[in-house]
């Protein structure tokens, strides 16, 4: 991960948390995290969806969807459990961009919902 990307995903990751914490987000529960994976390649996101399971990971079945432009693309999400912590949720950004980068396919991000 080049610095400018740890920047990025370090800004991101601290904005989405202060903002759920700001909306009264319960920071004491685990929330649901979704990391997002995308391809136009199937094949490629499907390795890395089986990368990502036999790493142990709860990998959600991949889907098509079609972008504003009409391409097609692959996704799935990779979900876990995690207090509303920005540390720990960047450690594992990072951990999901670098098994993004080994599979050759897109890291669109992560997000989570509101918990009482």
């Amino acid at each position: 991960m080049t610095n400018e990307e740890l920047s990025h995903w370090t800004e991101y990751t601290e904005s989405l948390v202060n903002e759920l914490l700001e909306d009264g987000s319960n920071d004491e529960v685990y929330h649901t995290i979704e990391h997002h994976f995308s391809s136009a390649d199937f094949n490629l996101l499907e390795k890395a969806a089986i990368a990502a399971f036999k790493m142990g990971l709860e990998v959600e079945e991949p889907e098509e969807a079609e972008l504003e432009t009409g391409e097609k693309v692959f996704a799935f999400d990779i979900i876990t459990e995690q207090y509303l912590d920005s540390e720990l949720i960047l450690d594992e950004t990072q951990k999901m961009v670098q098994l993004a980068q080994q599979c050759n396919v897109d890291y669109d991000g992560w997000g989570t919902y509101f918990e009482e």
